[in-house]
């Protein structure tokens, strides 16, 4: 008997650059402690409940009925890693994009949240064959978004095949979360950390699969892409981290008052915060009665940009406490419109990931009265033009690009 550890986990991401089977890979996903996958059942409980008859005997029991399975979950943690390609052309010799090409280790997922395959999540194929940097949502206006498998293969890091995995051989296990979505990505931003994302997400069902095929033809036709997850030079410092933060008059809506009519950049320093985006996505399963029905796929709900960021209140000029007395002052402002761009690793450093949320709504601060007095603001993302059918307009609430080093 051999026990399994999830420290010798490793999970690969079976995904298209465009939505065909000739252009699909596996991508290893590094990720961090605190994994997690895992699939219910719905079910039906009949009970009875009775009278005594004339012996005082009463029926009580209960029957159960499996109704369907649940959409599987799953949830982990990756670090933000922006890494430059090689030399060789994207997909030769384990290549990540062109020679020279930006991209994210984890970028996978960013696609898979914002399109239907990777090139259309990073502005089309001319533009994906060279740099996989740039995930702007512009292509996310759709009922469904691109689906993958998802492969958690337990006691991989033991395992001495050099190229394919299999269930019951070196004490490897492989689970198949199959046609999986990205539901949720969340940073935080801990400055005495390194940069990181919390992913979760459903898939349709989980099953134990006989082996995975690394290789180029095996499994996937492409092979295995894994460029940068050795490199120790892709991690970003969440310290250096920094924030602009402008008034945007022109997109504010009501009447101003006291954040005036003139654009206005904001000086702040940020002690944490949070950006988190949401699909709100829901699996749809059958309801047919003597059957156990399987979610079916998954559809879109609203897509949310959120978050906070913190910081120490101080009474320099168009600092946070002259941001806290405008907005309290601006009572007849409908909508306000802040432009943020969260320089993760800081603005004029490699490497870093730069979150650019065009047109924010900022709530009210909050005073936290610690032994240093600090504010939390609380945002929104909005898209420019909510009922516009250009994708500029209608979807440019959040843009996240890497840049490598």
């Amino acid at each position: 008997m051999a026990f399994f550890f999830s420290r010798d986990t490793k999970v690969f991401m079976q995904w298209s650059e465009d939505s065909t089977t000739a252009n699909t890979a596996l991508y290893e996903i590094p990720v961090l402690d605190g994994f997690s996958f895992s699939q219910g059942t719905n079910t039906s409980e009949i009970t009875l409940s009775e009278a005594a008859n004339s012996s005082g005997y009463s029926k009580r029991g209960r029957a159960m009925f499996t109704d369907s399975f649940a959409p599987a979950e799953w949830s982990f943690s990756t670090y933000m890693r922006p890494t430059v390609s090689g030399s060789n052309a994207k997909f030769a010799s384990g290549d990540h994009a062109d020679s020279g090409g930006h991209f994210a280790v984890e970028g996978p997922l960013w696609a898979a949240m914002s399109a239907k395959d990777y090139d259309d999540a990073c502005g089309g194929d001319a533009y994906g064959d060279t740099a996989k940097q740039e995930f702007n949502f512009a292509n996310s206006n759709q009922v469904t978004l691109g689906t993958f498998d998802m492969y958690f293969v337990l006691g991989a890091a033991k395992d001495t095949a050099t190229a394919l995995y299999a269930t019951g051989t070196e004490g490897v296990t492989i689970y198949k979360l199959a046609d999986c979505s990205v539901g949720s990505a969340s940073i935080d931003f801990d400055i005495e950390g390194i940069a990181q994302v919390g992913w979760s997400g459903n898939g349709k069902t989980i099953e134990e699969a006989a082996s995975l095929n690394t290789e180029a033809s095996g499994t996937t036709a492409k092979g295995l892409i894994r460029e940068g997850v050795d490199t120790t030079s892709n991690f970003i410092r969440q310290k250096l981290t920094d924030l602009s933060l402008t008034y945007d008059a022109s997109e504010t809506t009501g009447t101003v008052g006291a954040l005036g009519s003139s654009d206005q950049a904001y000086s702040v320093t940020l002690t944490g915060g949070n950006i988190t985006v949401e699909n709100n996505i829901s699996y749809l399963t059958p309801e047919t009665i003597g059957t156990v029905n399987l979610p079916l796929g998954h559809v879109t709900g609203t897509r949310s940009v959120s978050g906070n960021f913190t910081c120490y209140l101080n009474d320099v000029s168009n600092g946070s406490l002259d941001l806290f007395e405008k907005l309290q002052e601006s009572r007849g402002v409908i909508t306000n419109a802040f432009q943020m761009v969260f320089s993760i690793g800081g603005s004029g450093n490699t490497p870093r990931c730069n979150v650019s949320i065009g047109k924010a709504h900022l709530e009210l601060p909050t005073h936290d009265l610690s032994d240093v007095v600090s504010v939390d603001v609380a945002f929104h993302g909005l898209s420019t033009d909510l009922s516009s059918a250009t994708a500029a307009d209608a979807t440019n609430e959040v843009k996240v690009t890497y840049v490598g080093a």
